[in-house]
């Protein structure tokens, strides 16, 4: 039996000269204590090393608390060996979700032998808070209009294994997986063969598909739960899984549109948005974009170091393809290099190729366009819908009836509606040099009494969700005109299709009246 987490080993063990012993020594790795830095050193020193549990913990609360104006920490759940998944947020107001302003996480660790994300997110989070306080523009702009949430480890029990046989020795397969021998980017959900199925049906939804109920019938990590609540909690906008083992950011889908072809190009309705994405992040990574065929990820170059993910390999049950078609969420992944546990002394390096890539990426969250979608009376309608023309992918509101829609430069028309309200459509002109979100309101007018002014939806509910969530598409069911339109009317009057036979000849169906 596990010694409850929460207990002190000096008061409930022996003391430390009877030799203390706490069974959880190693997941609470000391979290209390402060890791001081070397005599001499500012505190805007980064160690650019590898960081144990304890001590990526340690840094990121010591992180938060230097920062405690712009920055928290919190966590999200636990690993299935009790570790906590602990996320660093940086905000100009930590906690909470300011209106109109964009969410952004970044993902490492989701496997647990893949090392260079975790130390590159730990890395940037103590650079921007260093750089805030240093009074560096570009980070305070950053930080006072974005929400960024780093996830360094979503695996760190894997971690761990990997960690034992250490640099140079690590296998390529060896902490791979969680405590559960489970891969976590295969765990997710299977949507896109829904997606698939839904995109043959006209009319059909194929956007915020609900999570089938069989997926619960298998095995689901903890840790993958923990992501899922995680991104119904938080209206994410932009994501980043950061992986290792070759050079090249992919982006969805993951699975082959043919289950039978394991490389096919498979792209989303947002193919356009989602090679910006990633050209963003590849096209200031050095290496990324060095032309040599003999650098890591040379079979990549004619390509610009980007890849559809199934045009690479086909696989199901990936975090990507979950987060663009269960939320608002667009996430890419980002191969960070061939080698999987780098030696200590190649950290820098990596860090110098990333840094700038990883700051541009979330930069690029501030593309296309943003708004509020409100009544008459100025009250924020949430879920609403944003349509655009041309891209079945719709997103919806958040709480406060802000939304984000990520697009590329060009003319859009875009569309809002939402369950008792008329629609608004509005064309938008975004041009290529424009690097902040336009301002594109909406203000919908309620339904009139007439049945000519009903609203064309797909009546549609979701399963129960077993994260907690209401609805998994998180909106109301809209009425259905059609059979709205066939009710008799309670009056005696003639129904809305009268005028046109009536028109067509002079004799009246009469007998179509009693139907």
């Amino acid at each position: 039996m596990a010694w409850p987490y929460f207990l002190d080993c000096h008061r409930y063990f022996t003391s430390e000269d009877e030799g203390c012993y706490d069974p959880l020594e190693k997941l609470r790795g000391g979290l209390e204590a402060d890791e001081a830095l070397p005599s001499g050193l500012p505190p805007t020193f980064i160690r650019f090393s590898h960081h144990s549990y304890a001590q990526m913990v340690r840094v990121l609360r010591r992180t938060a608390s230097r920062c405690a104006h712009v920055a928290r920490t919190y966590s999200i759940g636990r690993s299935f060996d009790g570790r906590e998944l602990l996320v660093i947020e940086f905000s100009s107001r930590p906690g909470q979700h300011e209106l109109m302003e964009p969410e952004v996480k970044l993902i490492g660790n989701i496997h647990g032998n893949e090392v260079a994300g975790r130390e590159m997110l730990i890395y940037l989070a103590q650079y921007l808070c260093s750089e805030y306080l240093l009074g560096n523009p570009r980070i305070q702009r950053l930080l006072n209009t974005t929400r960024i949430h780093l996830l360094p480890s979503m695996n760190p029990d894997g971690y761990e294994v990997a960690a034992a046989e250490g640099a140079g020795y690590n296998g390529w397969t060896s902490g791979r997986q969680n405590a559960q021998n489970l891969d976590l980017n295969r765990n997710f959900p299977d949507l896109t063969s829904e997606y698939y199925r839904l995109a043959e049906t006209r009319g059909a939804r194929s956007d915020h598909i609900p999570i089938p109920q069989h997926y619960w019938w298998g095995k689901v990590a903890p840790e993958t739960k923990a992501i899922m609540k995680w991104t119904q909690t938080i209206p994410f906008v932009l994501s980043a899984s950061l992986h290792g083992g070759d050079l090249v950011v992919s982006y969805p889908f993951d699975f082959s549109k043919h289950p039978q072809e394991e490389k096919m190009f498979s792209p989303t309705p947002d193919e356009k948005m989602f090679k910006l994405l990633s050209r963003a992040y590849a096209d200031v990574h050095p290496m990324m974009m060095d032309r040599s065929e003999n650098r890591c990820g040379g079979n990549f170059l004619k390509r610009g170091s980007i890849i559809n993910g199934a045009d690479w390999y086909s696989f199901t049950g990936g975090m990507s393809d979950f987060n663009y078609l269960h939320t608002n969420c667009f996430e890419i992944t980002v191969e960070l290099g061939c080698v999987k546990f780098p030696p200590e002394e190649a950290l820098y390096t990596l860090w110098q190729h990333n840094k700038e890539s990883l700051l541009n990426f979330v930069e690029t969250v501030h593309r296309g366009i943003k708004g509020v979608v409100m009544d008459k009376f100025g009250k924020p309608i949430k879920n609403a819908r944003i349509l655009v023309k041309g891209i079945r992918h719709d997103i919806t509101t958040a709480p406060d009836g802000d939304y984000w829609r990520l697009l590329p430069p060009g003319t859009h028309i875009v569309i809002a509606q939402a369950p008792g309200y008329t629609r608004v459509i509005k064309k938008v002109i975004l041009p290529a040099r424009m690097k902040r979100a336009g301002r594109v309101d909406f203000i919908l007018q309620p339904l009139g009494v007439g049945p000519r002014n009903s609203l064309h939806g797909l009546q549609r509910t979701g399963p129960h969700d077993p994260l907690g969530g209401a609805s998994s598409l998180g909106e109301a069911t809209e009425p259905d005109p059609l059979r709205a339109r066939r009710q008799p009317s309670a009056d005696g009057s003639k129904p809305w299709w009268w005028s046109y036979f009536t028109s067509l000849s002079t004799h009246r169906p009469r007998w179509l009246l009693k139907y």
